[in-house]
């Protein structure tokens, strides 16, 4: 199985944190990070979202179906994350759009490594599963720069 992990992009400052919305940098970001998603990521790829407008806006630029999942939101675990995509065991790619820390949070876990695994905003870090003889080991692919 292949987790991928996007951190929402740029957004503006304010409350309610939920309704934070992109910034123009952020809105090129996303549009950025998802040309480039878009070429890399299998055709059947699951795409879950934090139902926060930053990471909403981010998935949208995808222009992939997606889902929102509550549990993803800010301050989400580890665990709430795991769970959403079905780690280790889905049948497909997943491909989650949240927040830091969880996703770096996320990264340690599975990699090891840390305390902290930073992800800059709409960066993507693309973690995969290997089964051989009978060890589970998880590979880090690829972490992408922003790319602005």
């Amino acid at each position: 199985m292949d987790l991928i992990l996007w951190r929402h992009a740029d957004a503006e400052d304010g409350v309610p944190d939920l309704d934070r919305r992109l910034t123009g940098k952020g809105r090129r970001q996303a549009q950025r990070m998802a040309a480039w998603l878009d070429r890399e990521l299998p055709r059947e790829c699951r795409v879950l979202v934090s139902p926060a407008t930053r990471a909403q806006e981010t998935a949208l630029a995808l222009h992939r179906p997606s889902t929102t999942v509550d549990a993803l939101a800010p301050g989400a675990s580890v665990k709430d994350i795991l769970d959403a995509a079905g780690w280790p065991d889905a049948r497909v790619s997943v491909l989650v759009v949240g927040h830091q820390p969880t996703l770096g949070e996320v990264v340690v876990f599975l990699a090891g490594g840390g305390p902290d695994f930073p992800i800059r905003k709409a960066a993507v870090c693309w973690l995969s599963e290997r089964v051989s003889d009978g060890r589970r080991d998880v590979v880090v692919k690829t972490t992408t720069p922003n790319m602005v």
